[in-house]
């Protein structure tokens, strides 16, 4: 099958490759462009370390995650059926239906969140005074959102347990749902605040996909495999000109649906350890903004010169191809131990 899907990931390709340069000039004419801001952190003050190395960057078009998203979508609906009515073995660890149908809707669901999240910034500013949703409100949704998703995995696909590496399955009982709930919260989001430099989080995706991948293949799971080629092909389109300097953003459309997508497929192939160590660049960008934002409201200073911890890095001096290649290096690493502990 490996032959298949290599294939259709150079098809995924191909197809977002053609696609991408209209996409492109269709944002410019919708005026769907990171706009001007001076930026404001939870506090409402000044954030002028995010507005210094970021001010070059508006008039960017910010919505490449649509085409992705319709992509991967419309590719998978077309090909997955042919696939069935072929001779070609289908193999899956749940029942096919149900499994393909949560996919999606974690893919879908979170992608419309960000969308409404996206239209309101570069739309609404002007009108709200406030640059998206809430972060209250935000949050709010992607708890229901993930709530949703993870009772339908524990109660719709048995799914309660997580493998643990050379020692087995262990269940969860009565902590999946919300254990589950708040893994795919936190990636949506650590996911979203790694989308910070040209190039970061696409390019540590880009490993973490072809780590979870060869997971898939390995566990004979056609579904999952199918999905991650196709996204695979198309992220690396995208992310051709998504590197610096950047004529594309993924915006929150797509953020938040990969960083939640991406922590559902390892909760579906029971490899959460090797998600918290191929991930561990999200992790270390999120939990640094987390600590900064703690450290702020309750002993009223700065944990970090800046939040997340790219921005620290910039400020200290470093350029940002410097910190995306050496991002994408760890990643390759962590890929690379992700895998091995996920064989074991």
């Amino acid at each position: 099958m490996i032959h298949l899907y290599l294939g259709l990931l150079l098809f995924s390709f191909l197809t977002t490759s053609i696609l991408v340069v209209p996409f492109i000039n269709l944002l410019y004419k919708l005026k769907f462009q990171r706009q001007k801001q001076k930026t404001l952190d939870f506090q409402n003050q000044r954030t002028p370390v995010f507005d210094k190395f970021h001010s070059l960057k508006s008039g960017t078009p910010v919505g490449g995650g649509v085409l992705i998203i319709i992509s991967v979508t419309l590719l998978f609906l077309s090909l997955f059926p042919l696939l069935r009515f072929s001779n070609i073995f289908i193999s899956s660890n749940y029942r096919i239906d149900l499994e393909i149908m949560v996919i999606f809707f974690t893919f879908i669901g979170f992608a419309l969140l960000g969308l409404y999240d996206d239209v309101l910034k570069f739309f609404g500013f002007q009108k709200t005074g406030f640059f998206g949703l809430r972060m209250s409100h935000k949050f709010i949704l992607q708890l229901i959102l993930a709530f949703i998703i993870s009772f339908f995995v524990v109660y719709k696909l048995g799914i309660n347990f997580v493998y643990v590496p050379f020692i087995g399955p262990v269940t969860l009982g009565l902590f999946s749902v919300p254990l589950y709930t708040i893994i795919i919260v936190a990636f949506a989001n650590f996911f979203n605040i790694s989308d910070g430099l040209d190039g970061l989080s696409c390019g540590l995706l880009m490993i973490a996909l072809f780590a979870f991948w060869f997971l898939s293949n390995h566990s004979l799971d056609t579904p999952i495999s199918l999905f991650l080629a196709l996204w695979l092909g198309a992220l690396v389109a995208f992310l051709y000109f998504n590197i610096y300097p950047a004529r594309i953003w993924l915006g929150d459309v797509g953020s938040l649906s990969f960083g939640a997508t991406i922590a559902l497929i390892a909760i579906l192939l029971g490899k959460l350890v090797p998600l918290f160590v191929v991930g561990l660049p999200f992790i270390i960008e999120g939990l640094s903004s987390a600590f900064q934002i703690f450290s702020k409201m309750y002993f009223k200073k700065k944990l970090f010169p800046a939040a997340p911890i790219h921005l620290t890095l910039q400020k200290i001096g470093w350029e940002e191809p410097k910190i995306v290649f050496r991002a994408w290096l760890a990643g390759i690493i962590l890929a690379v131990i992700a895998l091995w502990l996920g064989l074991n």
